[in-house]
């Protein structure tokens, strides 16, 4: 069983409550737009991390990470990238890929909308966990938590992590 802290959308900033959050979890990833590389960094110190590069990532971000990330965990096949959409809206970067070889998990971020459906077409989980960074228009920073046992995904929790 692994612990997993999914976050998006730091643009730079990492802080002690987001910190407290890392250390809980087994890995920790990130789908994208990490801005500074200290985020990471700060992370990788603490706990094993998978990330993908987002839009407002520069040449360093991309030369680390990926912009997609497919792996298994556990048993689960996982596909994260930073613009994806959500089901019956993907984004047309992605959804061939999803489509021809659909993940169990498939994460996203960029919204800033914390968002998590059932895709029963593709027989997918889609989480977005929001947005986790201090800049951009939503009001409250999230990130999401959950356990992979097996081929199970499961005691999804959704962290506020307050006012940005």
């Amino acid at each position: 069983m692994k612990k997993i802290l999914l976050l998006s959308d730091t643009h730079s900033h990492i802080d002690d409550t987001i910190l407290k959050y890392v250390k809980l979890a087994d890995e920790v990833w990130h789908a994208g737009d990490i801005g500074d590389l200290k985020v990471t960094d700060t992370i990788k110190k603490l706990k094993p991390l998978r990330a993908v590069f987002g839009n407002i990532d520069n040449h360093e971000a991309r030369l680390e990470f990926p912009l997609n990330n497919r792996f298994l965990c556990e048993g689960v096949s996982v596909l994260i990238t930073h613009i994806g959409g959500y089901p019956g809206k993907y984004s047309p970067a992605i959804r061939e890929e999803i489509t021809q070889n659909p993940p169990k998990l498939f994460i996203c971020g960029h919204s800033h909308i914390l968002k998590v459906m059932f895709d029963k077409k593709l027989n997918c989980l889609h989480m977005n966990p929001g947005a986790a960074g201090i800049s951009g228009f939503h009001q409250k920073r999230t990130m999401l938590r959950f356990e992979i046992d097996g081929d199970k995904i499961q005691s999804l929790e959704v962290i506020e992590i307050g006012d940005k």
